[in-house]
């Protein structure tokens, strides 16, 4: 199941009214048990889920740090590559001059590609963000429902155990009937009954709770026009 899937899944689980549903059920027994196996399954694939996107993001968080950081190096390597240059000028030593304008140039096609790569990498992790948010929202939600969905199973389980022994209480006080003396056992038996009774509706109406080898094969960019620009203003910065 991919992860487009699983978020789909998780929100429409997670906006379900469990409770309706349960209520309009021929069989509640038979609903409420699909309903665990449904919920339980997508609970786990959520859990994996989470941990995937949470692992990618990770990811494309590191790199986009690995590249800021580059940017910011190679940055430094042209400004001092630029100085040095000037120096060399300075001193009549045109050809040093020249090679040493030549490698600041590189680091700028360099630093360049570093912030280029950077801004590239913001959008895909603001939308894994974005997807991890959900992701965990909907599980909560979905954890929710089933933990109600297991407390009204067992709560059925108890009626259904329940209900025998109240017909057996019923039947027992029936032969203690003295029919001869329908004002004494007769009466108690009315009266039992009636308590028997409103304790199984008084149950029945119980509320349910609750970068690697990246750089290894980039090219210069020294035909770059904001190479150029950019050292022009490295130039500008040190006169």
């Amino acid at each position: 199941m991919t992860k487009q899937t699983i978020v789909g899944r998780v929100g429409q689980l997670a906006r379900v009214d469990v409770r309706a549903l349960l209520d309009q059920a021929e069989d509640r027994h038979k609903m409420t048990d699909q309903l665990i196996r449904d919920y339980a399954d997508t609970v786990r694939e959520a859990e994996q889920a989470v941990a995937d996107t949470v692992g990618n993001l990770r990811l494309m968080e590191q790199d986009h740090a690995e590249d800021v950081a580059a940017a910011v190096q190679w940055a430094g390597k042209a400004a001092l590559a630029s100085s040095r240059a000037d120096e060399l000028r300075v001193a009549g030593r045109t050809v040093e001059a020249d090679r040493f304008d030549g490698l600041a140039k590189i680091a700028l096609g360099r630093q360049l590609h570093s912030e280029r790569e950077a801004r590239a990498t913001r959008p895909a992790i603001a939308a894994q963000s974005a997807t991890l948010d959900r992701l965990r929202t909907g599980l909560d939600r979905v954890r929710e429902r089933l933990e109600f969905l297991r407390t009204q199973r067992d709560e059925l389980v108890a009626r259904t155990r329940t209900a025998p022994a109240v017909r057996s209480t019923v039947l027992d006080a029936i032969r203690e009937i003295d029919v001869l003396d329908p004002t004494g056992d007769l009466g108690r038996f009315e009266e039992k009954a009636r308590r028997e009774e409103s304790r199984v509706q008084g149950r029945q109406d119980l509320p349910p709770s609750a970068l690697d080898g990246r750089f290894e094969s980039l090219e210069v960019l020294e035909d770059d026009p904001e190479v150029t620009t950019r050292l022009a203003n490295l130039k500008s910065a040190a006169s």
